[in-house]
């Protein structure tokens, strides 16, 4: 194998299992693609303790670390106990300032410990709060992605990403955004790469921008010579 193949992991969203990634395809000469699961979250664990039980299943150095969502919340928390090659998130936030007031409002009202039960077994809502659409004429194609719905997992997951508390984001993190997300509307991100009309699912309909891109942002940081 090339020794200087960059190792890349990838960690899905809020209730999201890898298959989320199925169309992103990488150079083999390049890269090498892992896919990172959700595990059901201990007794009182932390984000930050979570973050760094995630963390140890990464035993190569340099990695590129890619989140969406959700999953780009949990590897910022990552990259705190890990040497990146480059950390990147997609369709997510990078500070607390950049939530939409809904979550803003759900945090300072404590609602939070009272909606995760309206998700649980209700794939309609569970669509719409951790893709941004409702199922419509979707249903099978969300119950694919949305496989990880036990209630231990959903409490946790809602009320971390609520309660995150990060006032400044990571130096030399790579965020790509879409301008038409309505889960983090774009108008309160700062500092971004943008996908034009690109949603908050844009991971699975706008695959060939992130396969054009992805290289280049992962090897150099930025698009100047894609």
């Amino acid at each position: 194998m090339n020794q200087d193949i960059v190792h890349v992991y990838f960690m899905p969203g809020m209730a999201a299992n890898p298959s989320i990634f199925e169309h992103i395809k990488l150079p083999q000469t390049d890269f090498k693609i892992h896919w990172l699961e959700w595990q059901i979250p201990n007794v009182n664990e932390t984000l930050s303790n979570y973050a760094l039980r995630m963390a140890q299943q990464i035993t190569e150095k340099n990695v590129a670390l890619i989140g969406v969502s959700f999953g780009g919340v949990l590897v910022q928390e990552m990259s705190k106990y890990l040497n990146l090659k480059r950390l990147i998130i997609i369709s997510s936030i990078k500070n607390k300032h950049e939530m939409p007031n809904r979550l803003k409002i759900m945090r300072a009202t404590k609602a939070y410990k009272l909606f995760p039960a309206s998700l649980i077994g209700n794939i309609d809502l569970l669509a719409k709060y951790a893709l941004g659409e409702t199922v419509k004429k979707r249903v099978e194609l969300y119950k694919k992605y949305l496989s990880v719905t036990n209630p231990k997992y959903i409490n946790w997951a809602v009320k971390e990403m609520v309660c995150w508390n990060q006032e400044e984001s990571p130096s030399g993190l790579i965020h790509i955004h879409g301008s038409l997300d309505n889960v983090f509307p774009y108008r309160h991100i700062q500092k971004c790469i943008t996908v034009e009309n690109g949603t908050h699912i844009m991971i699975l309909n706008k695959y060939r921008w992130f396969n054009k891109y992805l290289p280049q942002l992962i090897l150099e940081g930025s698009m100047e010579s894609c």
